[in-house]
């Protein structure tokens, strides 16, 4: 069936994941003839790929269903993405939604949707994730500068806070060469920068009896990529073989960012984590050791259910210490069916966001002392498409956000600069050399 004519618009919530799986979604829809829209505009169409990683997740889901109910009630709505998953009957609730598609559905979107009219009662089409082993590719091509490329997927992990495993499935993944075909087919496509994602990507290959370490050396000889950047990565399987390969690497970016969650062992052990703070700070000292500019962010949650406040002040003094860049800090939230809201004491929502706040401020450090060390040094930036106040955006190898004034010819160019000074924006200013 045809939709020429016919308009699409698309919002997505969350992740990475995220991001890449709704442009793989839009390019379907405009297979089948759909003109993808703003999502602020009249559509025919409204596709919400949402989120369910906090409350506030949750809450932000049902405010854009509502916004986009409202902005063309006659037009159909699918609600796809973690939180349809997982709370498909608060979604139902909601008048004006057409279809609500769990996590192996969302693929298939464009079967269900006929002849746009809208549905007297919700349709609603989820699978159970226990035994999930489908998967499917995807990657963003949207600025035609960089690709957030999907590797991976599914999660064995189910530690106690986190409800990913129930919305995702099991880890699983593809073929190298598969892989590899996708990657190719984003360089094709004129981008310059791929970003391996998924959820849990260094588990790649336990599905296909592969491992990680041979794909980022595939990946390293696709002709024509320019740049490669490694997503979040569990610390236990971030090996040396990865950090020597990566430092040995022209293509590989050295970023990294490592999920610690705490900085103290009696609440990784709550968490259910699968390592010691100890194994943590290893990892950064080899990163550091082979990689001396190497960005290192690091995500952590202040207030889980069992943080004392000595637990607290313990993670972090831990994370103070580290020779990070840069921290990822949130505050704790309960996700319903999670061993977590067994575990006591219940931290308060407001000492959890102070305990928050504490971590952001000292990422705010740490991150300055980052940009600090790295002043005059100089760097390859890829410029990117968008642009603000007439000026020009772009990262370094290690992850430094630069700014000049917008000169068009260098949109999606790999340009060799000298870090200047840092803007009020807390931007680097540069020098072309």
């Amino acid at each position: 069936m045809s939709y020429k004519g016919k308009k699409a618009a698309f919002f997505t919530l969350g992740c990475k994941l995220n991001f890449s799986e709704t442009s793989t979604i839009a390019r379907h829809f405009e297979v089948m003839g759909f003109e993808r829209v703003d999502f602020k505009e009249q559509s025919d169409v409204y596709v919400i790929n949402s989120c369910s990683v906090t409350a506030e997740s949750d809450k932000k889901s049902r405010n854009i269903i509502r916004q986009a109910i409202r902005r063309n009630p006659e037009a159909v709505v699918v609600v796809t993405g973690c939180y349809a998953q997982l709370q498909a009957d608060v979604i139902k609730e909601i008048e004006g939604v057409d279809y609500i598609l769990g996590t192996n559905a969302k693929f298939r979107m464009t079967d269900f949707l006929g002849d746009l009219e809208k549905r007297d009662e919700t349709y609603v089409l989820l699978q159970s994730q226990n035994k999930n082993r489908d998967y499917f590719h995807a990657a963003s091509w949207g600025d035609r500068t960089r690709s957030f490329l999907k590797v991976q997927d599914g999660c064995d992990y189910f530690c106690t806070y986190c409800t990913i495993p129930f919305a995702r499935g099991r880890s699983r993944n593809d073929t190298i060469p598969n892989t590899i075909k996708k990657a190719e087919e984003t360089v094709q496509a004129g981008i310059n920068e791929i970003i391996l994602t998924g959820v849990n990507i260094g588990d790649f290959g336990k599905s296909t009896n592969e491992k990680f370490i041979d794909l980022l050396k595939k990946l390293d000889q696709v002709e024509g990529l320019e740049r490669i950047r490694i997503s979040s990565v569990e610390p236990n399987l971030l090996t040396d073989e990865i950090i020597d390969f990566v430092a040995g690497s022209k293509r590989i970016a050295p970023h990294f960012h490592l999920p610690l969650q705490s900085g103290s062992n009696d609440v990784l052990e709550l968490m259910k984590r699968k390592y010691k703070r100890e194994l943590f700070a290893e990892r950064v000292e080899k990163i550091k050791s082979v990689l001396p500019d190497a960005f290192i962010g690091v995500d952590i949650i202040a207030g889980t259910n069992g943080e004392t406040d000595d637990f607290f002040l313990d993670s972090y003094e831990f994370v103070r210490d580290l020779n990070v860049s840069q921290l990822h800090a949130f505050p704790y939230s309960e996700r319903p069916g999670t061993k977590a809201l067994e575990i006591k004491p219940v931290v308060s929502v407001d000492e959890r966001k102070e305990r928050t706040r504490k971590l952001i401020q000292l990422s705010e450090k740490k991150l300055r002392l980052f940009y600090e060390k790295n002043k005059r040094k100089e760097c390859m930036v890829l410029f990117e498409n968008e642009s603000t106040r007439d000026r020009l955006h772009g990262f370094t190898e290690n992850y430094i956000r630069v700014e000049t004034g917008y000169r068009p010819e260098l949109v999606n160019q790999m340009v060799s600069v000298k870090l200047s000074e840092i803007n009020n924006l807390g931007n680097f200013e540069v020098e072309f050399l």
